[in-house]
């Protein structure tokens, strides 16, 4: 790398949250100031832009404002790169070397950890000889922290505490120290309403259809309008069946705080999946329930029960839908309706079904296996085609 007269420097400040509980006494704005106090005595140094991550952490570089960053540096809009430490700009000992010593160097982007006297224009210096060690370093610190995290989350679960920031629909956040849920009796009794319709025999959309006809407010619209904040997510603002199973499934609308339910990979990887339930720590009776446990226990026997069938656009419950399947694909049979008109029948509907890859892919893939469903359904004349192959078949 060469040295430049002139430098178009991009400023990067992280805090995490996991920053802030570990006792880190730098913040955002002390990282800003002293790092554009330093831009600002260098010779020939143009401050470009501050790109900043408050609250993301250091392990893994899907940050909007590290991304943001390195696009810059990619483009040539910046070509110095400083932060405070090397911790700052990531704690994950590979991403970290990798970027520090190949990748910026590739671009001849310049870059300075500046408390770690690293600067990767002096590359004969002891600080960067030193940094993999300072990587590892941050790397454990990262690892050590979670686990003293998580062991909080542990304990303060089997004492409890609610662990969400929000409650779930028909509840609030509680005032004291343990957060439990409080009843909001403005969304519970249409919690009540689903639970009686759903142990009555009506389905998850049905239940959401009969919400919208009624007006009633989203989970996500309800929480952002009592936040006063528009509601980020996309969203066309109407109950569909995956919320009403969300409701319909979970043990807080019985009085049960259940905690440890998800957890991630690791603490370099943040992609969170559930748990078996078996690992749940779930604390009964903890706070006054929205339906009684009876209810509960018959919605859940609901769930779990056999399908009833597809229902049509026309509203019909045909008996088999979903139960057949193709002989040569193993895709499911899927309905498919048509109208005709003829002068001896005039107007009719023929329903059928077909193969569900030939319907989405093509004969190339699949043939139709088209059936008539009144052949399928009619079990008297079945018997009677039955009993015609078998004469055809003593002539």
């Amino acid at each position: 790398m060469t040295k430049q007269s002139h430098y178009n420097v991009g400023i990067y400040v992280r805090l995490s949250q996991e920053d802030e509980r570990a006792g880190e006494s730098i913040s955002i704005e002390n990282q800003k100031k002293m790092l554009t106090e330093y831009v600002s005595k260098q010779t020939g140094w143009n401050l470009v832009e501050i790109y900043e991550d408050d609250g993301y952490s250091g392990t893994d570089f899907n940050r909007p404002g590290v991304q943001k960053l390195l696009d810059d540096a990619r483009s040539g809009k910046i070509n110095l790169i400083l932060c405070k430490d090397l911790s700052r700009f990531g704690r994950n000992y590979i991403e970290v070397g990798q970027y520090v010593d190949y990748i910026f160097p590739s671009f001849n982007i310049r870059f300075i950890a500046l408390s770690d006297n690293v600067d990767t224009l002096e590359r004969n210096s002891t600080a960067m000889d030193m940094m993999p060690i300072m990587n590892l370093f941050n790397e454990w610190h990262a690892a050590s922290t979670s686990k003293k995290i998580r062991a909080v989350m542990v304990s303060n679960a089997k004492q409890g505490k609610y662990p969400a920031p929000v409650a779930p629909f028909g509840y609030l956040v509680g005032e004291t120290e343990d957060r439990l849920p409080v009843v909001d009796e403005t969304n519970a009794p249409y919690v009540r309403m689903m639970y009686k319709m759903r142990s009555e025999g009506a389905s998850s959309p049905q239940i959401a259809k009969t919400l919208n006809a009624q007006g009633v407010i989203t989970p996500s619209d309800y929480t952002y309008k009592r936040l006063g904040k528009p509601n980020p997510y996309i969203s066309n603002h109407l109950w569909n069946a995956a919320m009403v199973r969300d409701i319909l499934e979970n043990p807080i609308y019985k009085g049960a705080v259940v905690s440890q339910k998800y957890t991630t990979v690791s603490y370099k990887n943040h992609k969170k999946y559930i748990k078996d339930s078996d690992e749940w720590i779930v604390i009964e009776d903890a706070f006054e329930p929205i339906v009684d446990k009876e209810l509960w226990d018959k919605v859940q026997e609901v769930n779990k029960s056999c399908s009833h069938g597809k229902v049509t656009k026309s509203g019909v419950i045909l008996p088999l839908g979903g139960l057949m399947y193709c002989a040569d694909c193993g895709a499911k049979l899927k309905n498919n309706t048509t109208f005709h008109e003829s002068k001896k029948r005039g107007k009719y509907k023929l329903v059928t079904y077909i193969c569900n890859t030939y319907a989405n892919h093509g004969k190339t893939v699949c043939s139709s296996h088209s059936i008539l469903q009144r052949v399928i359904e009619d079990e008297d004349g079945e018997r009677k085609r039955y009993m015609a192959i078998k004469a055809n078949e003593r002539n």
